[in-house]
């Protein structure tokens, strides 16, 4: 019987390693912390976005570091995959706009007892409160590894599912970089992804005047050094430090030297509407409200917190009336909020970010297995790869899909 070590009892860990109890193999979870996932508790405001509703080039397309890296994970265990596995052990999903999956609970801590359930009922054995320490490593080959009191577990393969360094206080302090490190893998550094974004200061001022807008179906565009570099559309949140919500979450992964880099957010407010149908629209309510000051005659068209921001930004008069407006001044309205800008000087700290850009290099990984090249039984699953997606339930996939390669060939090449 094939013995098989898991470091980590998160998302990718616990199905590694009930995919491994599965088939016949003496499986070991050693967690650092008190109950295993505990990351995963808090992914999704805390319903947890398991997955995305989508195909398998979908999915390829919204995976932003190595998308080539991931053809064989998502072709052996793909989103349905990930669907029926939950459903199948007693899990009812749902799909939300955007093909974003949940439980019908939304609760999160609903997903991580189906994954323990899973482990358990396979067999496995989860030891929580255990620090790993090192890897045990003999002839270019993973025998064991030791924890932090000294204790020694040795074992036919080790599979590192540790997560990144984002969200420190789950446990994801970057410990799998450090255990690669040493096995002789080279590690890509570790920056935040899908992380929220901080304007600096006129925008910044704007932004806490409007803490707390969310806005719905909203267009946005990154632009580097004004090119655009990304669009997308969605939701976005304004807060007292900047923007985020989904729409910037999945922009941030786009920012690259941004010390060296001018990135803008622009903003769209009427996505559905071009320039001539909303200068109509606005002149219908300048018409309506003709004899009201403009500040109080964009009720209609935008969210109140945002109607000081927008008069600011034009340099009108907040008591200029409606029928005093200018043609010019219109069309300066119309194009504001085509195209409302936002300057970023930088992103919120790693362990704000949802992911971590970063970790072991793909090239020394075997894609079909997630075996390590250069340590033999040595595998890789979920964020501590340099693999990352965009915001959608793209990185949970990831780390499903990269999970049951490597807890299927953990025992199939031990």
């Amino acid at each position: 019987m094939s013995r098989i070590i898991v470091i980590g009892g998160g998302a990718a860990g616990l199905l590694a390693a009930g995919t491994a109890a599965e088939l016949g193999a003496e499986v070991t979870v050693l967690e650092k912390n008190k109950r295993p996932g505990r990351k995963l508790c808090i992914t999704g405001k805390g319903r947890c976005n398991i997955t995305n509703n989508c195909t398998k080039d979908v999915f390829i397309e919204n995976v932003n570091t190595n998308p080539r890296f991931l053809y064989s994970a998502i072709n052996a265990f793909d989103c349905s995959d990930t669907m029926n596995f939950f459903e199948d052990l007693g899990l009812r999903l749902k799909t939300e706009r955007g093909n974003r999956v949940f439980p019908e609970s939304d609760k999160a801590t609903d997903v991580v007892g189906t994954l323990e359930r899973f482990a358990a009922d396979s067999g496995v054995n989860i030891k929580c409160s255990t620090v790993v320490q090192r890897l045990i490593v003999k002839d270019n080959a993973v025998v064991g590894v030791a924890d932090k009191t000294g204790k020694e577990y040795t074992c036919d393969g080790v599979i590192i599912a540790t997560g990144g360094c984002s969200y420190p206080k789950t446990g994801s302090t970057g410990d799998g970089y450090e255990f690669a490190r040493l096995a002789g893998h080279t590690i890509m550094p570790a920056e935040a992804s899908l992380v929220p974004l901080v304007c600096d200061g006129s925008h910044l001022a704007d932004c806490q005047d409007m803490q707390g807008l969310s806005l719905r179906n909203t267009g946005v565009k990154l632009l580097e050094n004004n090119k655009e570099i990304y669009s997308d559309f969605g939701e976005l949140l304004f807060t007292h430090f900047g923007l985020s919500g989904p729409t910037i979450l999945s922009s941030s992964a786009h920012l690259n030297d941004i010390k060296s880099k001018n990135y803008t957010v622009s903003i769209d407010l009427k996505p559905a509407l071009d320039f001539e149908k909303l200068d109509a629209r606005v002149l219908r309510d300048f018409d309506k409200y003709k004899n009201r000051e403009i500040s109080n005659s964009l009720c209609d068209l935008l969210p109140s917190s945002m109607i000081p921001v927008v008069i600011r930004r034009l340099g009108v008069d907040p008591a200029l009336r409606s029928n005093s407006v200018t043609r010019e001044q219109r069309h300066n309205l119309v194009g504001l909020l085509k195209d409302m800008r936002f300057d970023i000087v930088s992103t919120r700290p790693i362990d704000e970010a949802i992911i971590t850009r970063g970790g072991v290099k793909t090239s020394e990984i075997d894609p079909a297995t997630m075996e390590s090249k250069l340590c033999k039984g040595l595998y890789f699953c979920g964020e501590v790869i340099d693999v990352d997606a965009y915001t959608g339930g793209f990185n949970l996939q990831i780390a499903f899909s990269t999970a049951r390669l490597a807890g299927t060939w953990s025992v199939y090449n031990s």
